[in-house]
């Protein structure tokens, strides 16, 4: 199964939605204050494609998309900063690999767009995707950084890139 990485379509804005909150409902992560709730989680090709220094890319095997990560310039983050934002996979495309490719590949396009630290919001049910994280290096914080208006995030990390 061969996949690529390519930038958000609309076409893709119903597939990468129902990844997000299929997962967060997995893991008990359906609550407020969440991505879960975000009336943009159902057309992120807009929101990236509307703001300056962001992108959103899906994972894609022959159509079928199997997961999304972004990059995201928050709202109170410090100069040089972006967030990792919507780092979802569906459940059969998990434990092989591709999460860590998604991240390279957001995290290399931050870098390559002028970004210094890649900041990001989870919670604790997500201690899969936490453990990713920290195998990438990714430090915690002691506080939320920015607006991102996810008070139902209560992990925050960063990077340097």
């Amino acid at each position: 199964m061969e996949i690529s990485i390519r930038p958000i379509e609309p076409r893709d804005n119903a597939a990468i939605a129902l990844i997000i909150r299929t997962a967060l409902e997995e893991f008990g992560a359906n609550k407020p204050g969440t991505v879960y709730f975000d009336a943009s989680t159902d057309n992120l090709h807009a929101l990236f494609n509307n703001q300056a220094g962001s992108a959103y890319f899906v994972a894609d095997s022959d159509g079928l998309i199997l997961g999304g990560a972004g990059i995201f310039p928050t709202e109170g983050l410090p100069e040089r900063v972006c967030e990792l934002v919507k780092m979802y996979l569906a459940k059969d495309a998990r434990g092989k690999g591709l999460g860590q490719k998604m991240i390279n590949h957001v995290m290399n396009w931050a870098k390559e767009n002028g970004y210094q630290t890649v900041y990001l919001e989870t919670m604790p049910e997500l201690s899969k995707a936490v453990k990713v994280y920290e195998q990438f290096g990714f430090q915690y914080l002691d506080a939320p950084m920015g607006n991102s208006g996810h008070c139902g995030c209560d992990l925050w990390m960063s990077k340097l890139l």
